[in-house]
């Protein structure tokens, strides 16, 4: 859980779980970090997304009071940071889409791919 709470801004795999486990000289193998982070995801403590490049999973820790099932995330593919999209939007793009498009959206596991300010060169 400390690894998760340090790391809520980005976006970990579960392979960086095993490294910092290992850095740290906590044994433990790569199937019960997987285990464990299916049951975090049942419980939504943490937020499971499948990247389009290779199809593996990319996780993030849910704050519980952050409402993180209710907007969409948005991730920089420079940094790896993740930021939520929490404003009014969220309720206009969900009416929108159900309007227009007949399409409900499930806004845990949507993630839209970009820049953030940092990473975004002019």
């Amino acid at each position: 859980m400390e690894y998760l709470q340090d790391n809520k801004e980005h976006g970990f795999c579960a392979a960086d779980i095993y490294s910092y486990m290992k850095k740290n000289d906590i044994l433990v193998n790569l199937a019960t970090i997987y285990r464990n982070l299916d049951k975090l995801t049942d419980r939504g403590m943490v937020l499971k997304y499948k990247t389009a490049e290779n199809e593996s999973s990319l996780y993030q820790y849910a704050e519980p009071r952050a409402n993180c099932l209710s907007h969409i995330h948005m991730q920089c593919r420079g940094c790896g940071k993740i930021l939520h999209l929490e404003c009014d939007f969220m309720s206009e793009i969900t009416e929108h889409l159900l309007e227009h498009h007949g399409f409900k959206l499930e806004c845990a596991g949507s993630v839209l791919i970009g820049s953030c300010n940092e990473c975004t060169i002019d």
